[in-house]
């Protein structure tokens, strides 16, 4: 494909795949400035008052940019700002603050698990809006949009975290979630899974969560527990959700731990039940290990566990702790305890239980990869490609609309992104072009810092940012997506 210019852009007889499900057809897609202008019929009036460039994308798909909904970027965007790491997977927006972490409103330059999945050098941002500033500040090479974490919350403001919050401080917790959905942000995260927020009651996450409420926010949740007590957590973040009047947004929804294995065929059907009732989605991710700070007590002797970092033995960074116990001599428990602080992957997941998620009509792709991690899981660079070849091209489990859909709109409408996720007029130009043949992804365990392939081009708010082959345009045209944004707004 011809390089292309700034200015007008006509990309010519592809697979146009709109986002929304709906079949895709063979057609042009117009841009002009930062403005999806035309889709699939480009009027010759419009193509002689633009006088475009014309891309031949003749045997590729065009579609919407990819939403990123679960990502750990915080930092890595205004650090790393290029983010090659997502704009080469096609990516064009990256939703942060999950799990509960955030780096706004906590001020620290030594901040503690799980805080630290984010790095050590960027907890600066005392508000929402500081931390907006510095991403626009930073011109990243993709759009973020961010949750309020409630972990950071509890951190900030509470002297002993093996307890719930006390009036005082839920209320001073409600007022930073009032300053950050003023600030434009999504809503709230909560990561009761982790032990800094586990003492949290219903009482003081609804507390905070109905600030978010009024503003218009969702609720994204790493649930208490996703191992044999998954099915009351999953209540508990439902209930929690109804009483703060929002929207439901399970993370990385997964059945962890081999007795757990199978058990899907319970939660999808609660998790349905739950729907009928209440607005509900969930994100997952295309693999069946998972990544996180080392705890001891994910380390139970039977799953495969994979140190990406150790701060007091570094040199054990990419080697399996079974093989590790054996060489100290000890238990596979007492070597993750020996190697804290540090992180590793979870071989913790069925593949059944994934692709059953996967395929499931209320899921959303998300990587939740962590950038910070000197051997990051390869779904930081893989995780998009990945859906992509393998739940549509190669074991067909999916329709290539219906992939799409999950990774583009369905993300923009559960989130409440609108103007983007979708190819329509006036729409701001996040696009993607990727062969259908070859779109896949190369990272893996051993080498995860690998460029994916079959990502032609990618343009961020109208600016060609990706060419592949990771190949950087060295444009960085992201910003600071806020709450509530039309197609109109900036």
């Amino acid at each position: 494909m011809a390089e292309v210019n700034e200015g007008a852009t006509l990309l010519k007889g592809g697979l146009v795949v709109d986002g929304s499900a709906s079949a895709g057809q063979v057609g042009d897609l117009l841009l002009a400035g930062e403005r999806i202008v035309a889709v699939r019929q480009v009027p010759a009036a419009l193509i002689e008052a633009h006088r475009p460039q014309v891309i031949d994308c003749t045997g590729l798909v065009v579609a919407p940019g990819f939403i990123d909904v679960h990502t750990h970027d915080d930092a890595a965007a205004i650090e790393k700002a290029d983010m090659l790491p997502k704009l080469s997977q096609g990516v064009t927006t990256v939703i942060v603050g999950n799990c509960g972490i955030s780096l706004a409103p906590m001020v620290s330059d030594a901040p503690a698990a799980p805080l630290s999945l984010l790095g050590s050098t960027q907890f600066l941002h005392r508000t929402m809006r500081e931390y907006a500033a510095a991403v626009e500040a930073a011109k990243p090479g993709v759009n973020v949009a961010a949750l309020l974490g409630h972990t950071a919350l509890r951190m900030r403001h509470m002297p002993a975290l093996d307890r719930p919050a006390n009036a005082q401080e839920r209320e001073a917790m409600a007022a930073d979630m009032q300053e950050a959905m003023d600030a434009g942000a999504l809503g709230l995260s909560s990561g009761v899974f982790y032990s800094e927020a586990y003492a949290a009651d219903v009482e003081e996450l609804v507390a905070v969560a109905s600030v978010a409420a009024r503003s218009g926010g969702v609720y994204a949740t790493h649930i208490r527990d996703e191992l044999a007590g998954i099915l009351p957590a999953l209540q508990e973040a439902a209930l929690t959700a109804r009483q703060s009047g929002l929207p439901l947004i399970l993370s990385h929804h997964k059945c962890a731990g081999a007795d757990n294995w199978g058990r899907t065929r319970e939660t999808l059907p609660l998790i349905e039940k739950l729907a009928a009732g209440q607005e509900l989605s969930m994100d997952v991710y295309p693999y069946t290990a998972g990544s996180t700070v080392l705890r001891e007590d994910l380390v139970d002797g039977v799953i495969e566990v994979l140190i990406t970092g150790s701060k007091t033995y570094p040199e054990m960074g990419g080697r399996y702790i079974k093989d590790i116990a054996a060489e100290w001599g000890v238990s596979q428990q007492e070597a993750a305890i020996r190697l804290k602080p540090g992180n590793a992957c979870y071989f913790q997941m069925n593949q059944d239980d994934v692709d059953r998620v996967i395929t499931h009509p209320l899921s959303m792709i998300g990587s939740d990869g962590l950038p910070h991690d000197e051997r990051p899981h390869p779904r930081l660079w893989g995780a998009f490609p990945r859906v992509l070849a393998s739940y549509w091209r190669e074991r067909g489990l999916l329709p290539l609309e219906q992939t799409i859909h999950k990774m583009t709109g369905l993300s923009a409408t559960r989130f409440r992104i609108p103007g983007r996720g979708f190819l329509r007029e006036g729409y701001l130009a996040d696009v993607v072009v990727f062969d259908p043949k070859t779109v896949r992804d190369a990272a893996t365990f051993e080498q995860p810092r690998q460029f994916s392939e079959g990502i032609e081009r990618v343009w961020v708010n109208g600016v060609l940012s990706y060419t592949g082959s990771g190949r950087g345009t060295g444009r960085r045209a992201g910003r600071f997506v806020r709450r509530g944004q039309g197609a109109s707004a900036h």
